[in-house]
């Protein structure tokens, strides 16, 4: 078929389908859900993934974490061997600090927060804020976790630490409500009843989907944490590996001075937990994962009954138009003349539906990133791409059983067809 007849036969579709505006509309609708809703969900998955990735990739790639349960299993039913397990210690991280050349760093440090079932509160003056996070820290973590570093004033000190001083370090949510019009640093709070001073505000950090980010967190010296908080007993560490080291080398070492420390038998397995920050994204990919599927049954039937309509629409056309079939062939078009005919218009059919489709899953995202800034939506070439060769598909797979019909009509039958 030469390039004049492809486009013969495209406008020859646009005619068909503006003859029946309506019927093509309805027909469409279909692949328009279908498309929309996976373009749509896509979007926002895509846009989702990639910050999650963003969140991971911030605690750099030689940053790891032992705890006595891994984060995802704390808030679920616990095994009977999960609750059994020894808390860390505080001295654990001095420990690993000591006996692991290979660190860069390690630190100790623990949380007070309402999702453990504990509750904190600072005030200034008037102002009050509830449920904020309380987290006990050596001097060395704003080394290992960069994201805690003090935009104003200064982070916790060793001699902070060491005197087991009444000072606070403020995330920016909570610095914002406390002081709304003056400056927070030289301040004195009361945090739990407890007066402290306050030396400095971390950097702005919002957190993941509006959940609780460095912004609700109020850090404190893990000695003073100690000496208020005896029954917070969920410590952790954190530990960078050095970069003149492996970073299997470091965890490698790192486990193994756990196990001693903790008195762990040969044979037995760890009884505490090495986590590196791709966990998050892990368990980010298994909670997306049910919600893609989800969406592809959902958009496959709307697909399905696009297809179908188109399907429908086709073979009414193909009785319809039975004599100009026959004036066709009897003037020298083949089979294949035909059979591509009734193709382009089906394809035609569905691609209008698709891009269509592809607009509304892209509006979609926008005003969902617009409304909800935590939920970056982002629609990817690859996603339109994607689209298109969904809805050109669906029509070259509901289109071939019309067009092959139409094809296969015999010419003089088709002439006396009224």
């Amino acid at each position: 078929m030469t390039r004049d007849e492809a486009f013969e036969n495209v406008y020859l579709a646009f005619d068909t389908l503006k003859a029946n505006k309506l019927r093509s509309g309805l027909t469409i609708l279909g692949i328009v859900i279908g498309v929309t809703s996976v373009i749509a969900v896509a979007s926002i998955i895509e846009g989702l993934n990639r910050f999650v990735q963003m969140k991971v990739e911030a605690f750099g790639p030689r940053t790891f974490f032992v705890a006595r349960i891994a984060g995802g299993q704390r808030f679920g039913s616990l095994p009977e061997k999960l609750r059994k397990r020894k808390f860390i210690n505080f001295e654990d991280a001095e420990y690993v600090r000591e006996t692991c050349p290979s660190l860069k760093t390690a630190t100790a440090f623990v949380t007070r927060a309402f999702f453990f079932g504990e509750t904190n509160s600072i005030s200034y003056e008037n102002e009050r804020v509830e449920r904020i996070l309380l987290r006990g820290v050596e001097p060395e973590y704003a080394d290992a976790l960069p994201q805690f570093s003090a935009a104003i004033g200064r982070f916790i000190s060793a001699y902070d630490q060491e005197h087991a001083r009444p000072v606070v370090v403020l995330g920016n949510d909570i610095a914002s409500s406390l002081f709304p019009a003056t400056e927070p640093v030289g301040k004195i709070v009361r945090l739990n009843g407890k007066l402290y001073e306050v030396i400095g505000v971390l950097e702005k950090d919002s957190g993941a989907f509006g959940g609780p980010g460095i912004d609700q967190f109020a850090v404190i010296p893990l000695s003073d944490f100690r000496k208020n908080y005896p029954n917070s007993k969920e410590v952790a560490i954190a530990f960078i590996v050095d970069k003149n080291s492996t970073v299997e080398q470091g965890k490698d070492e790192v486990t193994q001075a756990m196990r001693r420390r903790r008195r762990v038998p040969t044979m037995a397995e760890d009884d505490f937990e090495l986590i590196s920050p791709d966990f998050i994204s892990a368990l980010w990919k298994q909670l997306t994962g049910a919600l893609v599927i989800l969406t592809g049954v959902i958009s496959s039937i709307g697909l399905l009954v696009g297809g179908i309509g188109v399907m429908n629409i086709m073979l009414i056309s193909v009785t319809e138009r039975t004599a100009e079939i026959g004036i066709r062939k009897a003037v020298g078009a083949r089979k294949s003349d035909i059979r591509l005919q009734f193709l382009i218009e089906a394809v035609v059919l569905t691609l209008i539906g698709g891009i269509l489709g592809i607009v509304w899953g892209g509006l979609i995202a926008f005003v969902v990133r617009t409304l909800a800034p935590s939920v970056p939506a982002t629609l990817s070439l690859t996603w339109v791409v994607l689209g298109v060769a969904i809805s050109t598909g669906v029509g070259l797979f509901f289109g071939y059983y019309p067009a092959n019909k139409a094809a296969q009509l015999d010419p003089i039958v088709c002439l006396r067809y009224e």
